[in-house]
């Protein structure tokens, strides 16, 4: 993977999260020892050029809105790719 030594450590925390189930930007910030960087989170996932492969669809915002989406389709992909891990969104 190419990218910036946080935006690799966002990605590799991304795939660890199991399908079906979401984080929130805020909670992998935590996750990788960067609790205050929940927007510098989301733009690692923003920048993903991995996606679906490296699941960034599986992040949310705080307030249980979906946020953004970087792969193709933008969020109604994102929205698509929930329900087919049958997250409840």
């Amino acid at each position: 993977m190419i990218g910036t030594k946080f935006q690799l450590k966002v990605w590799n925390f991304l795939k660890t999260i199991p399908k079906g189930s979401v984080k929130t930007y805020k909670e992998v910030a935590i996750a990788i020892k960067y609790p205050k960087s929940a927007r510098a989170v989301a733009n690692a996932c923003a920048k993903n050029p991995y996606a679906p492969k490296i699941p960034c669809h599986r992040v949310i915002r705080s307030d249980g809105l979906l946020g953004g989406y970087s792969g193709r389709g933008g969020v109604r992909t994102k929205l698509r790719l929930l329900r087919s891990e049958k997250v409840d969104i």
